[in-house]
């Protein structure tokens, strides 16, 4: 679901923060519009609006571990970090990263998946999710939807409940959805950009 088709049609944070998202014609590779949030992070203004949005959703559904009412938010290595933090301190929240292999010290479970470009593996701890915790994934953009399917993977093999999935950026017809496994998908904006190519 795109947020401006749940009450936020007409949010002029909405128009903020795609303007602020800049498209990089053919990286990492010829045919890609990479859409680069870095640009989002230096407009404190609309990086406050993408922030302001996610926990105003979040702040009231109940994102809690049934025992203890822990709360947690996931983020996806690298560009889910910028968003997940915010949002868990926000919120009253844990946040656990997902990295790439290699990244953590200690023990760890990992899955692979596909990107639009090539292949990769999500790693998580194994001790950073408690079975019954409910999960919010948040991550930058969602195109096949391979890396938020690897994330609710990883958060179910530990008995975990993924609420839903959040990303800044989606495509109009989230072709990814479909691997969510089910999964509630809630969006922002649209990537700017792809007319130059189709």
């Amino acid at each position: 679901m795109f947020a401006a088709e749940n009450g936020l049609k007409g949010d002029p944070r909405l128009e903020a923060i795609s303007a602020a998202i800049r498209v990089v014609p053919n990286f990492p590779k010829k045919g890609i519009m990479f859409q680069d949030i870095t640009t989002l992070l230096l407009d404190h203004k609309a990086f406050k609006h993408t922030i302001d949005i996610f926990v105003d959703r979040y702040k009231d559904m109940q994102i809690s571990v049934v025992a203890d009412d822990m709360q947690m938010i996931v983020g996806v290595e690298a560009r889910g970090f910028m968003f997940g933090p915010p949002i868990a301190l926000a919120i009253g929240a844990k946040f656990v990263p997902l990295r790439k292999p290699g990244k953590l010290p200690g023990k760890v479970i990992s899955e692979s998946y596909e990107l639009e470009y090539g292949h990769d593996r999500l790693e998580m701890h194994v001790d950073a999710v408690e079975p019954l915790e409910r999960v919010i994934i948040i991550d930058d953009l969602v195109a096949t939807g391979g890396t938020l399917s690897a994330a609710i993977s990883l958060m179910e093999s530990q008995g975990a409940e993924v609420v839903e999935c959040a990303c800044v950026i989606g495509l109009p017809e989230v072709k990814g959805q479909h691997k969510l496994k089910g999964k509630p998908l809630y969006v922002l904006v649209e990537p700017s950009g792809l007319d130059e190519f189709c």
